[in-house]
C-alpha cells in the first residue's frame, strides 16, 4: 500500500471530533496528504495519541509507516504506543540521583531502549527485595543527566506484577544493587481489555 493510503487510513481509525491541544483535526491531516507532506501528516497523527486512546492498529500502522519514511524517532515511538496498548503504562515523576552519589555519570536515554529495575514493593519469600523491570521512555526530553527530573512513561515487562501501584506511590529505579533514581507515580493505566485495580 502506498503511504498516504496508509496515513490516511489510520487517519480514519481517529474520532472526527478529535482535536489536538492545539486544535489540529484530521482534516488538517488530510491538507498535509494532499500536498505530499506525509512527515508533517505522521506527526500531527502521533499528536492524536495525547486527545484520547486509540487503538493498537492505529500505532502499529503509524510505526510501520514512520519505517518506511526513516524517521526512526517516531518509528520507535509509535512501537512504543502500542506496547502500552498490550502491557499497559506506569506514568511517573522521575528524579535522578547526582552523579556523586550513584552510581551512574552519563545521562539516561529516553527513547524506549532501556529496561531498568524498579523497587515496587515486592518482597521474596524471604523477606528480601525483589525488583520487577519495565522499559523506560522519557518524557519530552531525549536524555535525562544525573541529579535531573522528568516524567516518564514505564511499560512492565509483566504487568500483572504492577497492578498494585496507584497515583502518588514511590518507586526507586535501580542499576545493579544501586539505587539511580526514585520515582511518584502519577497515573497507572492497564492493558487494554484490563480494567485497574
Amino acid at each position: 500500500m502506498h503511504v498516504p493510503d496508509i496515513l490516511e487510513a489510520a487517519g480514519l481509525l481517529v474520532p472526527e471530533k478529535t482535536a489536538t491541544k492545539n486544535d489540529i483535526t484530521v482534516r488538517d491531516v488530510w491538507e498535509y496528504l494532499v500536498a505530499d507532506d506525509w512527515e508533517t501528516a505522521l506527526g500531527l497523527l502521533e499528536e492524536f495519541g495525547n486527545a484520547g486512546p486509540l487503538p493498537l492498529t492505529f500505532w502499529e500502522t503509524l510505526g510501520d509507516v514512520a519505517e518506511q519514511l526513516c524517521m526512526a524517532r517516531s518509528a520507535a515511538w509509535c512501537h512504543w504506543r502500542s506496547s502500552e496498548i498490550r502491557n499497559g503504562v506506569i506514568r511517573a515523576d522521575l528524579t535522578l540521583r547526582p552523579a556523586g552519589e550513584g552510581r551512574r555519570s552519563t545521562p539516561l536515554d529516553g527513547a524506549g531502549v532501556l529496561r531498568p529495575m524498579w523497587d515496587i514493593g515486592h518482597r521474596t519469600a524471604t523477606g528480601e527485595r525483589s525488583v520487577n523491570i519495565a522499559a523506560l521512555w522519557l518524557e519530552d526530553v531525549p536524555f535525562l543527566e544525573p541529579g535531573g527530573r522528568c516524567r516518564v512513561r514505564l511499560v512492565p515487562f509483566v504487568p500483572a506484577s504492577w497492578e498494585h501501584l496507584e497515583p502518588g506511590r514511590r518507586i526507586t529505579l535501580h542499576e545493579g544493587r544501586a539505587v539511580a533514581g526514585t520515582a511518584i507515580v502519577l497515573e497507572v493505566r492497564p492493558p487494554v481489555g484490563r480494567s485497574a485495580g
